[in-house]
């Protein structure tokens, strides 16, 4: 793609002449009723991308400075008046004050841009309180996922989406085209029911890293408890030693290995037992579990937070002599490659082996009657590779590519030449694939 080719906006905004479904930008006026950061974000966003923009405040002349030159600034009353689409930017317990323009905002399309400040803080969204209170119009739910920075800097970065919902088609299509204009993407959330859901989405911190931090958070709790009891308590109890300066430096790093270990041979494991799912059941179109399907959604976060305890336990590893140190310096190594996946999980293992093979026979080792913690961290990954090795068996991978490229057991797919007639064979089998 050339230079000049790059510089050009994806969505231009220029010409709609061959597509008349879309009113041009210049042709259509859009009213905000508010006056805070977001409508003013809203209403630079707006003008710039070619619309006729009209602000409705409760003090015009006070707000008026605060927003470009190019859009209109007056009383709500006015502004309402002047346009067919207006953005509600006010907050839920404001839109009592906006009942007095009832009858002026019959027939229009109104665009809620509220959020919550708790997740199902109310029994009803703010948009289905919002259609409540003007029955006569029509409430759209859209660009509450978008900040006021985006609005002012464009769509630049990953989050295009505008989230959109409402029980009117063409109220929807409408809104839909100023989010294109606006270089948004507009994504057609259903009906009215869906605006809950669509207002709890920006107060969901990462969501996807909730389940993958919960677990490593309880394997770094479960290994820094073990290790504690065979490092400190044991030689306290037995010999009378006071080893809690261990506690900070060699639990801590004992236990971050064996963490990032664990995290990285669960990574494979859900492939592994979607594999004896289909093979099980002969066929790729059965859903798998939902706690499964959960698992293979999360492997991502999951994989990054095994290289973050690897990343952390080279760290505290510099605190160590070289002498304890290098140890773990082959582990750390196939860790860090995370392109090599598989092979990375294979290499730990063989290190890990090789380091305790003969420790694991060392009944000193055993404190308390607790082997040694390295011992714990091989049965996940022994189960990973053992597995994958079967799976790789030309009977078992043959039979596993034929399930995930549609063939189904039981079923088959015959193929048969049209009659004379025209008309098929009554005798074809046929399958869902």
């Amino acid at each position: 793609m050339s230079r000049g080719d790059m510089a050009k906006p994806l969505l231009g905004h220029g010409s709609t002449e061959g597509d008349p479904g879309v009113t041009p930008a210049s042709g259509r006026t859009i009213g905000v009723l508010g006056s805070g950061d977001f409508a003013r974000s809203l209403a630079i966003r707006l003008v710039c991308s070619g619309f006729k923009v009209v602000v409705g405040s409760r003090n015009p002349k006070r707000k008026a400075s605060l927003f470009p030159s190019a859009a209109e600034v007056t009383f709500q009353a006015e502004a309402v008046k002047k346009t067919d689409v207006i953005f509600v930017a006010v907050f839920r317990e404001h839109y009592s004050t906006l009942c007095d323009l009832a009858d002026v905002l019959a027939g229009k399309i109104l665009v809620d841009v509220s959020n919550n400040t708790e997740i199902n803080h109310h029994k009803e969204s703010n948009a289905e309180y919002l259609a409540s209170l003007f029955p006569a119009s029509t409430v759209v739910k859209g660009f509450n996922v978008v900040s006021a920075w985006t609005l002012q800097s464009g769509a630049r970065d990953g989050n295009k989406q505008v989230l959109i919902c409402s029980n009117n088609q063409e109220a929807k299509r409408t809104v839909a085209e100023i989010a294109q204009v606006m270089g948004f993407t507009p994504v057609d959330m259903g009906c009215m029911s869906s605006a809950c859901e669509i207002e709890n989405i920006p107060l969901r911190l990462l969501p996807a890293w909730k389940i993958p931090i919960f677990l490593a958070l309880g394997l770094f709790l479960c290994f820094f408890t073990y290790n504690l009891i065979r490092q400190v308590i044991h030689p306290f109890i037995r010999e009378q030693k006071n080893k809690l300066y261990k506690i900070p430096i060699e639990v801590v790093n004992t236990t971050l290995p064996c963490v990032s270990y664990v995290l990285l041979s669960l990574v494979y494991l859900p492939g592994v037992l979607a594999a004896c799912s289909q093979l099980y059941y002969g066929t790729k179109y059965r859903r798998f579990p939902d706690w499964l399907d959960q698992w293979l959604q999360h492997r991502k976060q999951i994989g990054l937070l095994s290289f973050f305890c690897a990343a952390l336990h080279a760290v505290y590893s510099l605190c160590l002599p070289m002498r304890r140190s290098h140890r773990y310096l082959l582990i750390e190594t196939a860790v860090k490659q995370s392109s090599l996946g598989f092979i990375a999980l294979v290499v730990s293992t063989l290190h890990t082996l090789t380091y305790g093979w003969s420790r694991a026979f060392d009944e000193n080792q055993y404190k308390f009657y607790l082997p040694p913690t390295y011992t714990l961290t091989l049965l996940v990954p022994c189960t990973v590779i053992i597995a994958k090795v079967i799976f790789s068996l030309p009977c078992i991978r043959h039979r596993l590519l034929r399930i995930r490229r549609g063939w189904e057991k039981g079923r088959y797919v015959k193929f048969v030449l049209p009659s004379a007639t025209g008309e098929y064979s009554s005798g074809e089998t046929s399958s869902n694939v």
